[in-house]
């Protein structure tokens, strides 16, 4: 029996993917804030994907995919609420959850604008930062600074902290990463960022030698984007 089917059937989560962000870091980062211990098995050459699709544990035959609670999943967003509502980070009843899902969805579309500039060719690379920078200031960042402003409470939903608080706190992050200039007229957002990243769960996740992933390195792109033929 392999190491982490081991690690599966003995409570904690185990997480196949690149050692990179990509679609997989929205998903490390509500388990930390939740408090759960995972392992992690990267997916390092073309031939331990194959392996992945021809055993059939890839539904779809792609990544991210979660062993947890003898489940295997896959597809993203299946993940994360499988995870918030485990761990009571997704409101308390369907109203509150429609509205988590809206701004979620919202969080979602800008993030995967971002991946789209990590994964793109160098000559697009420039195009590509100036429409998530157009789309941030004055798209985005403005609802969800709306939003705070309406209900003047802490969170986002339910004046308590959701799996929504913290995918905006992710996003905030790689945010400041691209232009930290962007957050200078979202003050309340900027207090969001503050007070989510002061939890323990997460101020620990924010600490060196987490398993939490740095920013992307180009070069690296380029030899995964030669070996997987992205």
């Amino acid at each position: 029996m392999c190491e982490t089917t081991v690690a599966a059937m003995a409570g904690k989560p185990v997480l196949y993917y690149w050692d990179a962000r990509g679609r997989m870091e929205c998903i490390r980062w509500l388990l930390a804030a939740a408090g759960v211990e995972f392992e992690e098995k990267f997916i390092e050459t073309p031939a331990d994907m194959e392996k992945l699709i021809k055993d059939g544990r890839l539904m779809f035959q792609q990544v991210p995919m979660v062993e947890i609670d003898g489940m295997t999943l896959v597809q993203t967003r299946a993940i994360l609420n499988y995870i918030a509502t485990k761990y009571n980070l997704y409101g308390k009843d369907a109203k509150e959850r429609a509205l988590i899902d809206m701004y979620t969805e919202g969080i979602l579309d800008l993030s995967e604008m971002m991946l789209q500039v990590v994964i793109s060719l160098p000559e697009q690379r420039e195009a590509k930062i100036s429409l998530v920078k157009e789309k941030t200031k004055n798209r985005y960042l403005p609802a969800y600074e709306k939003v705070l402003k309406s209900h003047g409470q802490d969170y986002l939903v339910g004046n308590r902290l959701t799996k929504v608080d913290i995918h905006l706190l992710e996003l905030l992050l790689y945010v400041e990463e691209l232009d930290s200039s962007l957050l200078a007229p979202f003050p309340l957002l900027k207090a969001l960022k503050s007070r989510i990243s002061s939890l323990p769960n997460v101020k620990k996740f924010l600490q060196p030698g987490s398993q939490r992933k740095p920013p992307p390195d180009m070069k690296r792109i380029e030899e995964a984007r030669k070996a997987f033929k992205f």
